[in-house]
């Protein structure tokens, strides 16, 4: 099965276009992830979403927004400028999450002075899960047989 989650950062506003036959809309857009290790170029990859998620895309994704993105991973081969055939990755969009970027709790300001009746006290927020970054393979050459 071919499943993949990303979490990226929009490069090109999506454009959505219509196949001839039945008018389905296609959006598409470019997106920037991180490396795994550090040094490496960020990569890009293209987005594809179709029908209702292409509307979706057009109406709520903006350059330099940041989303997970959830889908399948799948190799074109386009031709170059050259005549030359290039083999690139293109994702197939399933799901879309935005990222707030103020998802982090804001410390509360007192409006009044306190009263004898205070309030109980907050529930403490959860701590923002961590992604491991960790590459899956080891950073070695060495063959284990």
């Amino acid at each position: 099965m071919n499943h993949c989650v990303l979490e990226v950062e929009v490069i090109d506003a999506p454009t959505v276009r219509y196949t001839q036959d039945n008018q389905t809309p296609i959006a598409e857009m470019s997106v920037r992830f991180d490396p795994l290790r550090e040094g490496d170029q960020p990569g890009e990859l293209k987005v594809v979403g179709w029908g209702n998620l292409a509307q979706e895309l057009q109406s709520r994704v903006q350059v330099g927004q940041r989303l997970m993105l959830e889908g399948r991973l799948r190799m074109n081969t386009v031709p170059r400028q050259d005549g030359m055939k290039e083999k690139r990755a293109e994702f197939t969009l399933a799901r879309m999450h935005p990222i707030s970027p103020g998802s982090a709790p804001q410390p509360s300001q007192p409006t009044a002075a306190p009263t004898a009746a205070a309030a109980p006290p907050a529930k403490a927020e959860p701590e923002a899960a961590s992604w491991n970054a960790a590459p899956l393979v080891p950073d070695t050459d060495e063959i284990p047989f």
